[in-house]
């Protein structure tokens, strides 16, 4: 959490005559220490969007905002991150985290796992932003949402945070984030009842070590990457993408020619897998439609296995496109295990990742594909997939899946077919 810096009139001497209970005090108060970035702004908003950099004192803001919610007796309230392990490790238990901020006397517990009830019987529920349907049902007073421009599926999360979001006079939800270009945000940012507040990590140069500041700052200002995870700055796309936002196309009209599902399988299906990416589209005039992203997480073969072949009823398809370079035949196999009557067809990737992908993003370029409704977490993937052959430094999943469907339709459809393949 990092210790108060004394304010210039407080010397040594007058801190040093403190006592102990003077000097807990003085530590635990927020307001005295806060930047005025990291404090609610004034006005009758519903959501306050604080984005800023690493290291900006973003968590630090939203756990202060609900100690001092809690205790003025409001709740229940929810604390929303990208997954459980997340909102418990950083918004509970993290250095600036809810535990952290409050003194003894005012310190809540953890109760559960997925509680945390303050002495005064406040209570907040901790939810992952990854399985929107957990909202159904809870109501809240007020809500805290952290790195919600990492959300998945961030505005079916959102949107079912909000039907739950209207106990108590006043509803309110802080969104603390590094700003990224997602529907959501873009959303949040056009909506009149939002205020929006930017922190550069440099604004909390005083909580920070130096050679943080010297090392990470120095290295990377002024590039798109520290403008965006340093500076707070919404960098709408990156100009070393393949795709921009531009691109995607709304879909006028479903597939009128072969569907494909596509499936790019994870190495293994244990907890710290690779996702399964799961793709679906078909061909529509010239060029192509994108119907559905059925992509798992963490998922067993066989579950993954049951996704694909379920996508490639509902929607008719012709075949599925499976990736086999790492599972080889067993990949086929675990298809055929789960129904034995669908096309397989197993294709080996001989060029990297983004190699691959050049002509798929030609096709956007030229108007040719557009995407059914609900693709936001492919679409986001897509535009942070950069040269390095990943995106926002994970494994493209999704984007592999699309290359391989889209590959099948347009780039190898448009070639001579060798009969039987």
């Amino acid at each position: 959490m990092g210790e108060p810096q004394a304010d210039g009139e407080s010397s040594a001497a007058e801190v040093a005559a403190l006592s102990d209970n003077a000097v807990m005090a003085a530590y635990f108060d927020w307001p005295r220490w806060a930047l005025p970035k990291q404090v609610p702004p004034p006005g009758d908003w519903t959501t306050w969007l604080l984005m800023g950099g690493r290291g900006s004192g973003k968590t630090r803001a939203g756990a202060e905002w609900v100690r001092s919610l809690a205790k003025a007796g409001v709740g229940p309230i929810a604390l929303v991150g990208e997954t459980m392990k997340e909102a418990l490790e950083i918004m509970v238990r993290g250095e600036s985290g809810i535990l952290a901020v409050h003194p003894d006397d005012e310190r809540p517990i953890l109760r559960g796992g997925n509680r945390v009830v303050w002495p005064n019987g406040v209570e907040a529920a901790i939810m992952t932003a990854s399985d929107p349907e957990r909202f159904r049902g809870p109501q809240f007073a007020a809500a805290w949402c952290d790195e919600a421009g990492k959300w998945p599926d961030g505005e079916a999360a959102f949107d079912q945070l909000q039907f739950g979001l209207w106990l108590g006079e006043r509803p309110r939800q802080l969104l603390t984030t590094t700003p990224r270009p997602t529907r959501l945000i873009k959303r949040l940012l056009d909506d009149p009842q939002t205020v929006v507040v930017n922190i550069a990590t440099v604004e909390n140069k005083a909580q920070l070590a130096p050679n943080f500041l010297e090392a990470v700052v120095a290295r990377y200002r002024g590039t798109v990457l520290g403008r965006q995870e340093l500076d707070g700055e919404l960098i709408e796309d990156r100009p070393d993408a393949l795709w921009q936002r531009s691109m995607f196309r709304p879909a006028e009209a479903g597939a009128d020619g072969r569907i494909i599902v596509a499936v790019d399988p994870p190495v293994t299906g244990h907890a710290r897998s690779d996702a399964c990416g799961i793709v679906v589209a078909g061909r529509s005039g010239e060029g192509a439609v994108v119907l559905e992203d059925a992509t798992l997480k963490r998922a067993a073969p066989l579950i993954w296995a049951r996704r694909a072949v379920a996508a490639f009823h509902a929607h008719q398809a012709d075949a599925i496109v499976v990736e086999v370079n790492q599972g080889g035949d067993l990949v086929t196999q675990m298809i055929g295990q789960v129904d034995d009557n669908v096309p397989v067809r197993p294709v080996r990737a001989t060029r990297g990742k983004w190699l691959r992908a050049e002509p798929v993003a030609a096709y956007y370029g030229r108007g040719l594909v557009s995407h059914a409704p609900g693709l936001t977490a492919l679409e986001d993937e897509l535009c942070a997939f950069g040269p390095d052959g990943k995106a926002d430094g994970h494994s493209p999943d999704r984007v592999d899946a699309l290359v391989w469907a889209l590959t099948e339709l347009l780039v190898d459809g448009a070639r001579p077919r060798v009969r039987g393949l």
